[in-house]
């Protein structure tokens, strides 16, 4: 009989390659959940999670302290994403946010912002390791423990099915997919190319509130553009810093045209204009598109990539989400 009192140890997390979907057979599809990676271990009545890089987060989420229950006290390492849901149901890294960092959440925080487990893989099942099973195997064995309770659930995976996949996620704006081939081993703290990962970019508009310098071979050029947006008062925010996606014409457009809107503040009061005692600010005309990951809790734009100048637009075109 295993030792229950003991913990099986944590494993480090298999990476995904970013990429087109996969074509052809041979792959299964799951939704790409925004949230924070985890690695929890349980045995007996004991449990622990542990962050991607490592860090104790057991007290941090007790709401995955259901696991012992739900596997009958087995001895298992399982890899998956916690997450926090908005009222649809669906993943939301903002109000994640609210619980990063806590590491012993208040029970008014437990009640309004419950996080939950989603597992999508199993490393270690009794006294068996399974990293090197073929994924169908480790996802058939998850399936087995049917875990689904308040606080974990296993979402679906859907075999040869990745285009159909992506298009239910983009519909429904999620951040995107994650394809494995079915005969793949897992392979701990390595990416691999088994594992496909594509983002679904959405887009949003805002206005141009100044530009930081280039550094090194871009010196003398827009480094990356600073943005803003407004809120529904008419009040303008900083919202982040733009600096994938300009090409070396695109710089030369902006300079150009932001030249003449020089001012000597920032448009837009923010703590973190505070910091950039660099930045040439500018007033907010000029409408630009860029892509985005996600909007932070702060309003802040997560891996923004310049799409270019909306030249039909005037500024109040850019809103902050509600």
């Amino acid at each position: 009989m295993p030792d229950a009192a003991k913990l099986p140890s944590a494993i480090a997390p298999m990476l995904a390659t970013p990429g087109p979907v996969p074509q052809g057979t041979g792959w299964a599809a799951e939704f790409k959940h925004d949230g924070m990676r985890a690695c929890v271990t349980s045995a007996g009545s004991r449990w622990q999670a542990r962050s991607r890089t490592g860090q104790d987060i057991t007290s941090a989420f007790p709401e995955v302290g259901l696991l012992p229950d739900l596997t009958g006290g087995r001895r298992v390492v399982l890899d998956g994403e916690l997450v926090v849901l908005d009222e649809a149901g669906a993943p939301d890294f903002r109000r994640l946010q609210r619980r990063m960092g806590v590491r012993e959440p208040s029970p008014g925080l437990l009640q309004t912002t419950p996080a939950v487990l989603y597992v999508f893989d199993l490393l270690v099942l009794d006294e068996r390791e399974m990293t090197t099973a073929p994924y169908a195997e480790r996802r058939a064995a998850l399936e087995g423990l049917a875990l689904h309770g308040t606080g974990i659930e296993t979402p679906p995976s859907f075999a040869d099915a990745a285009s159909e996949v992506y298009a239910v996620a983009r519909e429904h704006r999620l951040e995107g997919i994650v394809c494995k081939r079915l005969a793949a081993p897992y392979r701990p703290g390595q990416r691999c190319k088994s594992w496909v990962k594509t983002v679904i970019p959405h887009e949003a508009d805002v206005v141009v509130c100044g530009w930081l310098p280039g550094r090194g071979r871009l010196s003398g050029a827009i480094g990356a553009l600073v943005v803003g947006a407004y809120d529904r008062a008419g009040d303008l925010h900083l919202v982040g810093r733009v600096g994938s996606g300009l090409s070396s014409a695109s710089r030369q457009q902006l300079q150009h045209q932001l030249a003449p809107l020089r001012r000597s503040s920032p448009p837009a009061g923010h703590a973190e204009s505070i910091a950039m005692a660099d930045a040439t600010w500018v007033d907010p005309q000029v409408v630009a598109r860029i892509a985005y990951r996600s909007w932070t809790d702060g309003h802040q734009l997560r891996h923004p990539v310049y799409r270019g100048v909306l030249e039909d637009r005037d500024a109040s075109a850019a809103q902050l989400p509600d």
